[in-house]
Parts: structure tokens; sequence; C-alpha cells
């Protein structure tokens, strides 16, 4: 890669308002740090502490989901087992004075209509519902395919004043990509 293709990325950073943008393999700790340095930038910013709080928390939903969702990973070589370093892609970011957090990442197609059908769900809520869908998640043993307590979506649809964006995109016979954003 050249100087030229670095900048025109940056420059495309730049044009698209973004504030943080990540593309590649994402691991707990660069979790910790990009986390971190995104807290760091929205205090110099000086964004309220309620937006600031909803896009954190956003933020660490979307990145765990590419950690522990994402069907782009690492193959089995060398110090790394297969799947340990999950792929995709997220980016924070303005867009008409609202903040937002945006995220890619590779899924199985077999996966995309139990996605659409749940995040169809979560997008016709309300804010009640919302809240009683939290609970009741809660309260119910996780689905076998979670990796945690399942209410990472309801909480994201939770943190926004307006509902959360989503889109599949068939890539092959196997996969989608899934992109999601939810403003804060």
């Amino acid at each position: 890669m050249h100087a030229r293709q670095l900048l025109d990325l940056r420059s495309g950073v730049e044009k698209n308002s973004l504030i943080f943008f990540h593309s590649g393999f994402v691991t707990e700790k660069m979790l910790e740090g990009a986390g971190e340095a995104l807290r760091r930038q929205l205090q110099c910013e000086g964004v309220d502490g309620k937006t600031a709080r909803n896009l954190f928390a956003i933020f660490v939903e979307q990145m765990q989901n590419i950690i522990r969702y994402s069907s782009e990973f690492a193959s089995n070589h060398g110090q790394c087992e297969a799947g340990e370093l999950r792929h995709g892609s997220i980016a924070v970011g303005t867009e008409d004075d609202r903040y937002f957090v945006a995220c890619a990442n590779m899924v199985p197609r077999a996966d995309v209509d139990r996605l659409r059908r749940r995040l169809d769900e979560i997008r016709a809520s309300d804010t009640e519902r919302l809240k009683r869908m939290y609970r009741d998640k809660l309260r119910t043993p996780a689905e076998a395919t979670s990796k945690g307590a399942g209410v990472g979506f309801i909480e994201m649809a939770r943190r926004s004043d307006e509902p959360i964006e989503f889109e599949f995109m068939d890539l092959d016979e196997e996969r989608a990509l899934f992109c999601l954003k939810v403003f804060a």
C-alpha cells in the first residue's frame, strides 16, 4: 500500500464524518483499547454525558457481536486456534448532527431469516415493549446459538431514539454481509 492509497482511505473516513473506523480482526483487548480511545475522543468533543454513554454502550455491543458471531475468522495456523480472531468493520461518526455506530460482519446465510425476524420485531417495538423484551430475555435461558444473554440488539434499540437500521447482502451460497446502524 502506498502513501496515496492511505491518504485516500483517510480522506474517505473524514469525508464520511467518521471519528473512529476499523476494518479487520477484532479481539477483546482491541475492544478495550478502541473503547478507551473513543471515550476520550467523545470527551474532547464535549459530547454530553447521556449521548456519550449510549454511544459507548452501542459501540461495545457491536464490537462484541463481531467478536462472538462473525463467520469470517483467521484459519487455524501458527499460534491461533480457528475462530479465535473474528473479522468485521465498525465505524462511529456523525450524520445530520447525530452520532451513530455502524458495523458489518459476515454471517451464515442460514442465519439471515432468524436474524431478520428478530431485528424486525425489535425495530417495531416501542420503549415499553423493548423494556419487557429485555426483562423476559434475561429471565429465560439463552438460545443455543447465543454466546451471551441474547439482549444485545434489544439493549442497542433501548439506547437509541430511532429504530435500528440493518441490512443483509448475500455474498455467495454460504455467507451474507450483515450491516447494523444505531444512532445514539
